[in-house]
C-alpha cells in the first residue's frame, strides 16, 4: 500500500516541477480548437435571403428545444423562416440541427458565442445567425464524410430538389 501510495506522490511532484504545467495563460496564449468544434450557428445566406425553407426539421430534432421557426411565403410561393430564433442558454451544440437540414441552410461554426448580461441577449434572431457575404466561414473540415454521403443520396426524398423529380406520366383515355 505504501508503494502506491508514494508512487502517485512522485507522479504529483513531477507535474509540480516547471515545463509540466497545464495551465495557459488565456489572454496571451490561446488554445486551438479541435476542427470539429461546434460554436456559433450560423445560416446561409441565399441571393435575395437565407437558403432556409422553413421545413421545421432542425426545431424536431433539437433536444433541447431552444430553436424556434414561424414560417411564411414569399410572393413567388416559396417558404421561408418568417422568424428563426436559437435560444443560446437552452442549446447543448449537439449540431443535430445541422445534419437535419435537407438545404445545408444552417451550421455551427468554430467561433465561441459571446457573452452578455441579459437573456434576452442570448436568444438569436435572423439578424444575429445570418452569415455575412463579405466574410464567409469555411466548415468543411467539421464535415463527416458520412453525413456528406447521405446528404448527396438522392434516394432520400428529403435530399431530391425540383431538378431531380421524375415526371409524372399523364394517362390521356
Amino acid at each position: 500500500m505504501f508503494k502506491e501510495f508514494a508512487k502517485g506522490l512522485s507522479i504529483t511532484f513531477k507535474h509540480l516541477l516547471p515545463g509540466h504545467s497545464t495551465t495557459v495563460q488565456y489572454p496571451t496564449v490561446k488554445l486551438k480548437p479541435s476542427d470539429r468544434f461546434r460554436g456559433l450557428h450560423r445560416l446561409v445566406p441565399s441571393q435575395d435571403r437565407e437558403k432556409c425553407v422553413a421545413c421545421y426539421l432542425c426545431p424536431t430534432v433539437c433536444p433541447a428545444k431552444c430553436i424556434t421557426v414561424e414560417s411564411a411565403e414569399n410572393e413567388k410561393g416559396e417558404k421561408y423562416p418568417k422568424v428563426y430564433t436559437i435560444d443560446m442558454l437552452r442549446c447543448i451544440f449537439c449540431g443535430l440541427c445541422e445534419e437535419a437540414c435537407p438545404k445545408e441552410a444552417i451550421f455551427l461554426t468554430d467561433r465561441i458565442v459571446p457573452s452578455s448580461f441579459t437573456r434576452g441577449e442570448e436568444v438569436f434572431g435572423k439578424d444575429k445567425l445570418v452569415e455575412s457575404t463579405e466574410n464567409p466561414i469555411d466548415v468543411t473540415k467539421r464535415q463527416r464524410q458520412e453525413v456528406i454521403d447521405f446528404k448527396k443520396d438522392k434516394r432520400h426524398y428529403h435530399n431530391r430538389t425540383f431538378l431531380d423529380a421524375k415526371p409524372i406520366a399523364k394517362n390521356h383515355h
